[in-house]
């Protein structure tokens, strides 16, 4: 009698247990090797509707194999450093201690893991707007959190803190 109870409990929490096993942490990037466009700017991010803005640097790698890199750069801090494959994704926040990772989409609350994809030309996910604007720039919003990203990338071969040389 016992068994008909346990059992079924038993394979149900080792259905659970599966289920939610973290993807492992994939490997480090290394932006030297061959095949990696690099693009290299400036963005401004606002997490929420009443946070503060955040303006630091950002780096985009993309590969023709779907993997891309993402790191966002208050300086000396990174605030952000994102990378996903076909198949699985993963966002560090070094600032707060926290690691996310998965496989398949990764959530629009990481848009910064789909800001590669729509550079390309591909759809924001929804209840996000995009916007090219003069001068290069771009816009990505979520007018409903109040979450935003706006920057632009240096032309090819010149540096990305042009803007703070001395």
């Amino acid at each position: 009698m016992t068994f008909k109870i346990f059992y079924p409990l038993l394979c149900c929490l080792m259905i659970c247990a599966a289920g939610c096993q973290t993807v492992p942490r994939l490997p480090a990037v290394n932006l030297s090797e061959p095949g990696w466009q690099v693009r290299e700017g400036q963005a401004v991010w606002r997490a929420k509707r009443d946070a503060p803005e955040i303006a630091g640097e950002i780096l985009l790698a993309t590969r023709p194999d779907g993997r891309a890199f993402v790191q966002f750069t208050k300086t000396p801090f990174p605030f952000l450093i994102a990378q996903s494959r076909t198949n699985t994704w993963q966002a560090e926040l070094p600032t707060q201690n926290r690691r996310y990772s998965g496989r398949g989409k990764p959530p629009k609350r990481l848009i910064w893991l789909y800001l590669p994809l729509i550079l390309t030309g591909a759809a924001p996910p929804k209840g996000w707007e995009w916007q090219e604007l003069e001068g290069g720039r771009w816009r990505l919003e979520n007018r409903r959190t109040g979450e935003a990203l706006e920057g632009y990338f240096t032309p090819t071969g010149a540096p990305a803190n042009m803007g703070e040389l001395k």
